[in-house]
């Protein structure tokens, strides 16, 4: 069976890496893989071509043609720039060679945003080349799916694999064909890698903060509720804390973040900020922590799946979908950050943690049990 994978935003988002390196885990079903990048550059950084064939799926757009006539006209015309979006992904659609069986659309969470329905002129492209699509893994924004457009886009899937129950209902409205399993990241390997100095296992506390929650709450209340935190960990207890990035793209970076907040503890061995790592090595690091709070969905999944306790600063769907199918509420698993109006509400959610922390290390190790017998329905799908 041969299998194409797209909508790969590139292995400098970490989710985006755990993603490929998972599914190409999880399918055994497939003989062979080929995965189109957004930058595969990147891709070949963290070697994932050990495991799939990698070509680009973003090319400059080719003027004076059909194509580009008609959807400079929609542009200039209706406002309309999505036909002209997906021109740039239609000459490495068009040319891959014949005979993949399945494409899996693997942006996880592109459906969460507003601005989507370009994906259903390059869904057109791809189903010119494929004769069965997949939407691989994913969460979805309710309210987005009653767009006609993107209703239509979402209908025409072969099948849908959510990854977790409140896009699994939206979803199996649309189409029938839509299946409930977790996260392929779930089953990401750790790789052990050497600790930085000053962290030490089980005596650290993870955080992640990510520049994207600065678009959804309010920047100032959400770094200085970052910051309370940390006074309150360093005060009231002898444990380190970690700042670790999932992301690194330059123009979306979690070391950048991260750094504003260790500019504050810089001169305190207490507080470390991690160096960045590939998906795998950076879920050992997380492993080893005693505690995470994160606002990269991969990077607290990655903290989920080793049974460590996780408060999630969450700002969609897919972070409340997942904690609502692990713990069966959100009610102090996640804090939504357009809720964060003062500094003391993540150090409360904080404190909440640490005391349910073996309640919580008991139902995850359950779930990961439970999630174990699950691995070979990917399998199944096909």
């Amino acid at each position: 069976m041969k299998i194409l994978l797209y909508a790969h935003g590139g292995s400098k988002n970490h989710g985006c890496e755990a993603i490929v390196r998972s599914t190409k885990l999880l399918l055994t079903v497939a003989d062979h893989i080929t995965l189109l990048s957004y930058n595969p550059d990147e891709d070949l950084y963290y070697k994932l071509d050990n495991l799939v064939d990698i070509y680009r799926e973003i090319n400059p757009v080719k003027k004076n043609n059909v194509d580009f006539i008609c959807a400079y006209i929609e542009q200039k015309l209706f406002k309309n720039y999505h036909r002209m979006d997906a021109l740039q992904h239609k000459e490495a659609i068009e040319k891959l060679e014949d005979g993949y069986d399945y494409a899996l659309f693997i942006g996880g969470d592109n459906y969460c945003y507003s601005d989507v329905k370009n994906y259903a002129y390059i869904n057109q492209y791809v189903r010119k080349k494929v004769r069965k699509t997949v939407l691989w893994g994913c969460s979805v924004e309710p309210e987005l799916c009653k767009d006609k457009t993107i209703k239509k886009d979402i209908e025409k899937y072969t099948f849908i694999l959510a990854r977790e129950s409140i896009s699994y209902k939206a979803l199996k409205e649309i189409n029938s064909n839509t299946y409930l399993l977790p996260d392929p990241a779930f089953f990401l390997p750790k790789e052990e890698v050497n600790i930085p100095e000053g962290f030490i296992p089980n005596e650290t506390i993870g955080i992640n903060l990510s520049p994207l929650i600065f678009k959804y709450g309010n920047e100032c209340n959400i770094l200085n509720s970052f910051k309370k935190l940390i006074d309150y960990i360093l005060f009231n207890s002898k444990d380190q804390v970690a700042l670790i990035p999932h992301v690194v793209w330059h123009h979306n970076n979690d070391q950048k973040v991260l750094y504003t907040l260790y500019e504050k503890y810089k001169d305190n061995d207490r507080v470390l900020l991690i160096n960045d790592h590939n998906c795998m090595q950076q879920k050992f690091i997380i492993s080893q922590c005693k505690r995470f709070v994160g606002a990269r969905t991969h990077s607290t999944i990655a903290a989920y799946s080793t049974c460590v306790p996780t408060l999630v600063v969450g700002y969609s769907v897919k972070a409340k979908g997942i904690a609502k199918d692990l713990f069966g509420n959100i009610d102090n698993y996640v804090l939504p950050v357009q809720n964060i109006a003062d500094s003391d509400q993540l150090t409360e959610k904080y404190k909440w943690l640490v005391e349910h922390e073996e309640e919580i290390k008991s139902k995850l190790l359950q779930k990961s049990l439970e999630m174990k017998e699950l691995e070979n329905e990917y399998n199944k799908l096909f």
